[in-house]
């Protein structure tokens, strides 16, 4: 198991702090948000509107190919569900989503991504 910050990673596959902006379509809302974390199979985020548990969610998100700036972006789109929903304190929703409809280049760059960003 890979440790990080003092604590047993206990996930299969690995999250990371980090702010990624992204659209995301449910129950003909759209909501552009960023992620608070990233993993290759789901995400964080923090939307203004109540969106229940199991609700089904387009994405569209962009992924940083390389360390540097200039790098064009990957864009990323899947279909996701939202696994969990908690009220924040600023009257704002975080939702925990798991793609469930993402092909696996898509899956491959956010994998890519977030192990650029573990410690070594």
């Amino acid at each position: 198991m890979t440790k990080l910050n003092n604590k047993q990673e206990r996930r299969l596959h690995p999250r990371v702090e980090q702010s990624l902006p992204v659209k995301i379509a449910a129950n003909g809302y759209d909501f552009a948000t960023t992620t608070q974390n990233i993993s290759c199979v789901g995400a964080y985020c923090t939307i203004q509107k109540y969106v229940p548990p199991f609700t089904k969610l387009s994405i569209k998100m962009a992924i940083p190919s390389r360390e540097h700036a200039a790098a064009q972006d990957f864009n990323v789109e899947c279909k996701g569900v939202v696994v969990r929903t908690e009220d924040n304190s600023s009257g704002a929703f975080n939702i925990a989503i798991f793609f469930n409809e993402i092909k696996a280049s898509a899956r491959q760059k956010i994998r890519h991504y977030v192990n650029r960003l573990l410690p070594k």
